[in-house]
């Protein structure tokens, strides 16, 4: 596991409030939304959020969110090409 990974891991945590799990509980490939994870729209919107926030990174095309956010491997392979910060 990447020290990105494991560190996304843990903003994801710690931004969505999911106090009952550890960077150790999320696979790396494991769905974020439906059966993964089980976010939401809204935890959605707080990862688009802590994209901007901790990495300098801007959202402007919403259909794109969608694979980006698929898994924390692929935000993962987002942050490391497209991050400012």
């Amino acid at each position: 596991m990447s020290d990105l990974t494991t560190q996304l891991k843990q903003q994801i945590i710690e931004a969505l409030n999911l106090e009952d799990l550890t960077p150790a509980d999320i696979a790396d490939d494991a769905p974020l939304f439906g059966d993964g994870l089980g976010l939401d729209s809204i935890d959605a919107l707080e990862l688009i959020v802590l994209l901007e926030r901790q990495y300098g990174i801007r959202l402007t095309d919403p259909a794109e969110g969608k694979k980006i956010f698929a898994s924390v491997a692929t935000m993962a392979d987002y942050i490391k090409a497209n991050r400012t910060k």
